[in-house]
């Protein structure tokens, strides 16, 4: 259990090393931070971190606005905790993305129970792999390695990345991949995939090949025999 990270967010030290003491007596890596501005740039700066408790009220960004700046990019889990416990409270923090919503005062005994029970339905923080023609694609820690070495893609290159390696062998068209990388939301022009795939391919450098044009219609993932 003790690969896995959980980020405590809250700006009362003791509310930190009361959440704290209770996640390392079980036997998780904790990492701190002290308002939503802060937290979100640890988030970002540590690409293992498996579920996050965000507390509402902090100063510079709260933790509504820390719990949407993370759901844009992750799906990890997100408990939230707040003195605040009407239900239009409780709504906007799920509106937000968060999984849990817990009130102060709280059991920590109660939390902790919440966090496993959040870890293992999100797969416990199991790396989730997907391997095809020499490149390995870390959906946990958001990585790409090609033949061991480590690939910077921007998070739209991951997705991409992604969505082709686990529909491999399938005619996707560009309608279909916009829908399911960029979601039904986006009002762009379709031809935005033509660009990154573009820069795709030559990131990939020689594996960029395994993404082959389908002239009209969009594109196919196939590793070359």
């Amino acid at each position: 259990m003790g690969s896995i990270n959980i980020l405590v967010v809250d700006d009362e030290i003791r509310m930190r090393k009361l959440v704290k003491d209770f996640l390392v007596k079980r036997g998780y890596g904790v990492l701190e931070a002290e308002n939503g501005e802060q937290a979100v740039e640890i988030f970002f700066e540590n690409r293992d971190i498996h579920l996050v408790i965000l507390d509402v009220m902090m100063p510079l960004m709260d933790g509504y606005q820390a719990a949407a700046a993370i759901r844009e990019y992750s799906q990890v889990p997100i408990v939230m905790l707040t003195a605040r416990d009407s239900e239009r409270d409780e709504l906007r923090g799920f509106d937000v993305g968060a999984d849990e919503y817990i009130t102060k005062p709280f059991s920590p005994g109660i939390l902790v129970a919440r966090v496993e029970a959040l870890l293992r339905r999100s797969g416990g923080g199991r790396r989730e792999l997907v391997e095809s023609g020499g490149i390995v694609l870390d959906k946990t820690a958001h990585e790409v390695k090609i033949d061991g070495q480590l690939l910077e893609l921007s998070f739209k290159e991951f997705e991409l990345l992604s969505y082709f390696m686990e529909n491999a062998g399938i005619a996707l068209s560009r309608e279909r991949i916009l829908n399911g990388v960029w979601n039904y939301d986006y009002f762009g022009d379709a031809r935005t995939i033509d660009t990154h795939v573009k820069k795709l391919r030559s990131k990939l450098g020689e594996k960029g090949d395994y993404i082959h044009t389908i002239w009209g219609m969009g594109y196919k993932f196939e590793v070359s025999k």
